[in-house]
């Protein structure tokens, strides 16, 4: 949640664009505040682990399934990234990847990652957080899919 890789480090690599209204920026930035301060919270003051958790497959399949939707989301990013050439405008239809399989690639490696760190923690506070993100993220992908 320090160094999240949508909020931080997305920005900073994306070329021009249309800009973001500043009530959607802070919506998302009030979102993500409150969220990492709930997943840390839950985290460091409710959740019980036993001493053997680090090598539970409940939590190395958790870990595993973080790393890859991690992995598709930036790669499926890397791809939207570089779909046009500078000055060209218009829709285009991705290739390459995760997109070969689904049409928002992206949203899918957003999803998988979150139910990954979900499974890993195993509370009630990251289920909620993957299912809100699914929801969210499902809608649009739906939208971007039609």
């Amino acid at each position: 949640f320090l160094v999240h890789y949508r909020a931080l480090i997305f920005p900073l690599l994306i070329r021009e664009g249309k800009p973001t209204p500043f009530f959607t920026f802070v919506l998302a930035l009030l979102f993500c505040v409150y969220n990492g301060y709930l997943q840390g919270r839950s985290l460091s003051n409710y959740a019980k682990y036993p001493s053997g958790w680090l090598k539970d497959p409940c939590f190395i399949t958790g870990v595993i399934g973080w790393l890859i939707g991690m992995t598709i989301n930036i790669h499926s990013d890397h791809i939207l990234r570089n779909l046009r050439k500078p000055g060209e405008t218009g829709y285009k239809i991705p290739r390459g990847g995760m997109f070969e399989y689904v049409s928002g690639a992206n949203f899918f490696g957003e999803i998988l990652e979150w139910f990954g760190f979900a499974l890993a923690c195993c509370t009630m506070e990251s289920l909620s957080f993957a299912l809100c993100t699914l929801f969210i993220l499902g809608s649009r992908a739906k939208q971007h899919h039609q």
